[in-house]
């Protein structure tokens, strides 16, 4: 079963360009019956591995700027074990109704990234650098927190502000989450959020996938996998919002 979780994740992860975190975290919390705190903490540890492949690919294609995602994870690093702690100390249904909350802003700008346009003049310079510090820090806060890649942030940012085509802002962003990920996988690791049992399965399962996906996805229509994907999404994102505030236990 872990194989199957890390191959489904892998597999979506790689037809719409996305960490596998978003695909993840929902099964083992459903089918593995995992903690939301120990989900997050796992998935970010077999993310790990899915940036490494997936950067390397992405370099031998010659679309990685590595001063880029160095200045990202400069900040990202530090944010990210900060994510991390406070996704701990949130309360299991807290962390669920945010993570419902983000999976819904993930799908909006999954849709809403093919019509990105490049902006006209891209930033140059100290412009530039600070764009890029600044993204690394709000995506190394949300993938401690969300136990994700933090593509959609770090991409969009670097498309947009910046004008990397969207091949060097992925290679970019899955480069700088190895060392981000490696952080918030050992804080939530330190905090007792990282479920070891499950990697042998897990990991080889999402680089497969990855790969398949990757594949797959130049066959497909990626319209059609993206309104797909959104399906599943909002409707699990929508799921995990509804979740319950327990009530006090009554003497």
């Amino acid at each position: 079963m872990n194989l199957l979780i890390g191959l489904a994740a892998g597999f979506f992860g790689g037809l719409v360009g996305l960490g596998g975190g978003v695909i993840m975290i929902p099964l083992m919390v459903g089918i593995l019956k995992m903690s939301q705190h120990q989900a997050h903490g796992t998935s970010l540890v077999a993310l790990v591995f899915t940036g490494l492949s997936g950067a390397v690919t992405y370099a031998l294609n010659g679309s990685v700027d590595i001063v880029a995602s160095a200045l990202l994870a400069s900040t990202a690093i530090f944010t990210a074990r900060a994510g991390a702690r406070f996704a701990n100390a949130l309360p299991e249904w807290k962390l669920k109704k945010s993570f419902g909350g983000f999976l819904i802003v993930v799908t909006l700008l999954l849709l809403i990234k093919p019509y990105l346009p490049h902006v006209a003049e891209p930033a140059m310079g100290w412009v530039k650098i600070l764009i890029l510090l600044l993204a690394g820090g709000f995506t190394g806060f949300l993938s401690g927190m969300m136990g994700v890649g933090g593509g959609t942030i770090m991409v969009p940012s670097m498309v947009l502000l910046i004008g990397f085509t969207q091949y060097t802002a992925q290679g970019c962003s899955l480069l700088a989450m190895v060392p981000v990920g490696i952080v918030g996988a050992y804080t939530h690791w330190r905090l007792g959020n990282v479920s070891t049992s499950i990697l042998p399965g897990l990991i080889p399962g999402i680089l497969i996938g990855t790969f398949l996906g990757g594949s797959l996805a130049h066959i497909l229509s990626e319209g059609a996998l993206r309104i797909i994907f959104a399906i599943v999404m909002i409707r699990t994102g929508v799921k995990y919002l509804k979740t319950p505030k327990p009530q006090p236990d009554v003497e």
